[in-house]
């Protein structure tokens, strides 16, 4: 299978990202993950198919989407103009958004060709300088590995340098291919206690770690990112464990402590879903210096944020 002929649904493009590796990136969403974990940040990244986006607040109570939904899911609450949606008898059609001139109904994604999308990021490449580049992330990227693995190389055919955003729980040969083709990788770690990790995000750790000693071993350039969630990741004994974990890594260029945000709220409500209760809480700034303090210590290039 060639190039133009493989697929992927893209569901977010930033260009000019100074937060997903070295420089000035393009940073590209692909939609799909293993992982469903309680703070998700890009919850519309979890499912491989495409989903249907409701934006309230972008309506006019036209009611045009009442008609063109062939299962009914759509609805008009009593004295409300502004319909609702249930959820569960949506089956993500998409009819509605073809008739929504508001753009109050959308989808999340919009499926492109590895040709197609290398011309939209190629575009950017005089912002890149010397140390920018492109950053392929999800979602979970390797979910489409041979689409993932054609861009890798497409773009180190340009001289454009590449990172991959992943989670590192890669199982098919396409994505640690990818896993190793990447100039960078920003790899998350999510809990070391299998357990707790599993009641999590839904998978085990194991193949995380395993891929990530693979990477380290290739001698390239690595980012760790760590989402700090109560009641999680935040424990003084998951992170000692988790420093120790890393510490004798020597492709590991920065550790960066990710505090839990709420920022994603819109697109729960966007895809219907409910809003984590976990997004209610925060990690105060005196907490993430011992925690920068701790990475530290074992000899950790750590910082905030990424």
């Amino acid at each position: 299978m060639n190039g133009k002929e493989l697929t992927a649904p893209i569901f977010n493009i930033v260009h000019g990202s100074t937060v997903d590796g070295w420089g000035v990136r393009t940073t590209i969403f692909l939609k799909g993950c293993p992982l469903t974990c309680r703070w998700c940040c890009n919850p519309e990244g979890q499912r491989v198919h495409n989903e249907l986006k409701y934006t309230a607040e972008d309506c006019n109570g036209c009611g045009r989407c009442l008609e063109a939904c062939p299962s009914g899911a759509i609805h008009l609450p009593k004295g409300n103009p502004i319909p609702n949606i249930d959820r569960t008898v949506c089956n993500d059609c998409l009819e509605c958004t073809k008739v929504c001139y508001t753009g109050a109904l959308d989808c999340f994604a919009k499926q492109y060709t590895v040709d197609a999308l290398y011309q939209e990021l190629a575009r950017d490449q005089a912002y890149y300088g010397l140390d920018g580049g492109v950053t392929i992330g999800g979602g979970e990227a390797t979910v489409h590995g041979a689409f993932t693995l054609a861009l890798l190389r497409k773009c180190r055919q340009a001289y454009i340098h590449t990172a991959l955003d992943t989670c590192g729980y890669i199982t098919t040969e396409d994505g640690l291919a990818a896993l190793e083709e990447a100039d960078l990788v920003l790899y998350d770690i999510k809990g070391m206690d299998n357990a707790r990790h599993l009641e999590a995000t839904g998978v085990s750790n194991k193949i995380i770690h395993e891929n990530l000693r693979f990477r380290d071993s290739l001698g390239k350039d690595i980012i760790i990112r760590l989402p700090i969630i109560p009641g999680y990741t935040d424990s003084a004994e998951n992170l000692m464990a988790t420093a120790e974990f890393l510490a004798p890594m020597k492709s590991i260029k920065r550790v960066d402590i990710l505090p839990i945000h709420s920022y994603s709220e819109l697109k729960y409500r966007q895809l219907g879903w409910c809003i984590p209760d976990l997004f209610s809480t925060s990690i105060p700034h005196e907490r993430e210096e011992e925690l920068l303090d701790l990475f530290r210590r074992y000899g950790l290039n750590a910082q905030s944020g990424g």
